[in-house]
């Protein structure tokens, strides 16, 4: 079963909601950041990566950026202010982006659960990364930025978030400086959602597995470290928001390659085309699964799997990132880790595939691979046969906004 657990939200009043909302901390650098938050003292940016307040090469994991993200919450809470609810609830937060719309539930979920795998996952985490949240939810004693869930929709939820809906007026709604427009609903009746999430077998994680993880060890030493231990405090719980799977949009998640790996053009093709047939009336985004685009000398090729029986049948092994990695950029252009290697880039679908030209034609890359997205059933697979996903596999859209719902623990 899954649990879900209300919770008493810290968050802005209406007026300082689209302010305060920000886009999630580890889809922007530093200097990303530092431009988004610009002129704007509530913007959640502060809090979530605080070193856009330190000069300019402060060491982004140093103990200053933790002490200052501690400094910003504090003074935002107060100033803004921040205000937290009286009575636990659950909340729905619903996205638009252009035609598409989906709608969650904000809750706290187990991480009990998390620890024993009813909430499932499908990539491996960095230990970087997680030292980095790990440490800010210690510091800050919160939750600022919610982990994205999916479940197998059921028709009983998905009743129960409209009858929500019309029930309770919202508590924001806005569009971001990106188009998206953001509505938040708070849900005080709760009990039939938590009834109906206890016939739920498994929960998803779709995006936020450092955010996890990282709840996860923060509960390990706040345990370790505290006077006593029940089971119900906060700590035992993390930010959520649950989507049911057929409302989500995944983007590919696309590649560039600074070099050829030390071969010509010609030499470099020739490697392709052991593997891969090679057409050249190309679209720049692949029209099914199987097949790859690449930008290539200011034109878009065609890729495809010369052989059928060498196609890949495993879970994993199948999806297109796990073909285009095994039979091209390991074997030819000599990306054995795309986790560490400093030749290889990743670009958001968001950003198209215009985005991918660009680098190319400004030399900033060799060449570009463009994919077909992987999809909402193949996540579900992975997961639930205990299989890791490639890095990078998945973009999705429209994104969460942190500051608008924390968790204090």
């Amino acid at each position: 079963m899954a649990i879900i657990r209300p919770f008493n939200a810290l968050r802005p009043q209406a007026e300082r909601a689209a302010q305060v909302a920000a886009v999630p901390y580890d889809v922007v650098n530093t200097e990303e950041a530092r431009a988004l938050a610009a002129g704007n003292p509530w913007s959640f940016l502060h809090v979530s990566r605080a070193e856009i307040d330190l000069p300019e090469g402060t060491p982004i994991y140093s103990d200053q950026v933790y002490a200052k993200a501690l400094a910003n919450f504090e003074k935002l809470a107060a100033e803004c202010p921040l205000e937290i609810e009286d009575e636990p609830s659950l909340y729905l937060y619903r996205l638009i982006m252009g035609n598409h719309e989906q709608i969650g539930i904000v809750t706290c979920c187990s991480v009990d659960e998390y620890d024993h795998n009813v909430i499932r996952k499908h990539e491996r985490t960095r230990r970087d990364k997680e030292d980095d949240r790990t440490r800010h939810i210690l510091v800050l004693r919160a939750q600022t930025g919610p982990v994205f869930l999916t479940y197998r929709a059921q028709a009983k939820i998905d009743s129960l978030v409209a009858d929500a809906l019309i029930s309770n007026p919202p508590l924001y709604d806005f569009v971001a400086n990106d188009d998206i427009r953001h509505t938040i609903w708070r849900v005080p009746t709760y009990d039939p959602l938590v009834e109906a999430f206890g016939e739920v077998p498994y929960l998803y994680i779709a995006d936020g597995h450092h955010r996890a993880a990282s709840a996860s060890r923060a509960r390990a030493e706040l345990k370790e470290h505290g006077f006593s231990f029940i089971g119900n405090e906060e700590y035992n719980f993390f930010q959520c928001v649950l989507f049911p799977d057929r409302q989500l949009q995944i983007l590919p998640y696309n590649r560039v390659v600074r070099d050829l790996n030390g071969r010509s053009t010609e030499e470099f093709l020739a490697r392709v085309r052991e593997s891969f047939s090679i057409s050249e009336d190309a679209t720049p985004s692949p029209p099914e699964r199987g097949h790859w685009s690449m930008y290539l000398d200011r034109k878009w090729l065609r890729l495809a799997l010369r052989d059928e029986a060498i196609k890949p049948s495993g879970v994993v092994e199948s999806l297109d990132v796990s073909v285009l990695q095994n039979y091209l950029l390991d074997p030819i252009l000599g990306i054995k880790d795309v986790r560490t290697d400093k030749r290889i880039d990743f670009v958001g679908g968001i950003r198209g595939t215009d985005e991918l030209e660009k680098l190319v034609n400004e030399g900033k890359a060799a060449v570009a691979f463009s994919l077909y997205p992987t999809t909402i059933d193949d996540l579900l697979r992975v997961s639930d046969a205990g299989e890791i996903m490639p890095p990078k596999s998945t973009w999705f859209e429209p994104k969460l906004r942190d500051g608008l719902l924390s968790h204090k623990i």
